[in-house]
């Protein structure tokens, strides 16, 4: 199939209450892994690529992973610009065949974050291609973001409600106490946070920093509105986790094949579990 926005998962995953799982593209086996995942679990999915992974992979070597992936997925891909820093990278993308586009506006003061996503949504739609927007500040490390505890902002409902409303935009990521990387506790989501803002918008949630976050929190995150959860960080240990067991017992192994082979069995492990988790399989 070819790539689609991420529009095509909205109506269906609100109708049966699921998420659909956006897994970061950091090289050919994590494309592998996530793509494998999706055609056993049978289940729709969200290629994230992030400005660090375009600069590590090349946007055109990303593009054709991401093509050749879907086709021979057989379920709905959507390839999205996770966490875009301005206009002109999200166009960048878009023209070089991304599906999906996040423009991530959310450092900016909120008129201005509402003046710029609206031009990214206006660009975007005029081609078919769907946006995420962000409002709060997500704490964590991910790429090129990094957010201390301390700066991490939640989501002002109302605000949230507000810029909806005047940017349009198909999926809304809020800052509701998750953050990205691996968590030293528990973390404290605002549940409140995300019933007000999801039953006043018809946008589904975006739940960023996926990873760690306990699978019954999950499940009520999804019951009140997010329709979109973004997991990096589980995949990234899971593939460094079975490299290192595995060079630890071969110190001698040169072929990476022997190492990368496994690790993308560990990724793809990981991925189908989240998406058992989301409830999206069986609905591609």
């Amino acid at each position: 199939m070819p790539l689609v926005p991420m529009t095509a998962f909205i109506e269906d995953s609100k109708k049966h209450k699921y998420a659909v799982g956006q897994f970061n593209l950091n090289n050919l086996e994590f494309t592998q892994a996530i793509t494998e995942a999706a055609m056993e679990e049978k289940s729709p999915v969200i290629f994230g690529v992030s400005e660090g992974a375009m600069r590590y992979m090349g946007l055109e070597y990303t593009i054709a992973m991401a093509k050749a992936a879907a086709e021979r997925a057989g379920v709905p891909v959507a390839l999205h610009l996770d966490h875009g820093s301005s206009f002109e990278v999200v166009m960048k993308c878009i023209r070089a065949g991304f599906s999906s586009v996040m423009f991530d506006g959310s450092h900016y003061p909120l008129e201005e974050n509402i003046r710029l996503t609206k031009q990214v949504v206006e660009a975007a739609h005029a081609v078919g291609v769907s946006v995420e927007g962000e409002l709060g500040t997500i704490g964590g490390v991910e790429d090129d973001l990094s957010v201390d505890e301390a700066d991490a902002a939640l989501a002002k409902p109302a605000e949230a409600i507000r810029f909806w409303e005047e940017t349009k935009v198909d999926y809304l990521a809020i800052a509701v106490g998750t953050a990205h990387g691996m968590y030293k506790g528990e973390p404290k989501i605002r549940f409140d946070i995300i019933e007000e803002v999801a039953k006043n918008i018809p946008a589904p949630i975006v739940l960023h920093g996926g990873s760690g976050v306990p699978d019954e929190a999950i499940r009520k995150a999804i019951s009140l509105g997010v329709g979109k959860i973004n997991v990096n960080t589980e995949n990234q240990v899971a593939c460094t986790q079975t490299i290192r067991k595995i060079l630890a017992d071969k110190p001698n192994e040169i072929d990476p094949r022997k190492y990368l082979g496994p690790a993308r069995d560990a990724i793809k492990q990981v991925v189908k579990e989240k998406m058992r988790l989301f409830g999206s399989s069986n609905r591609a």
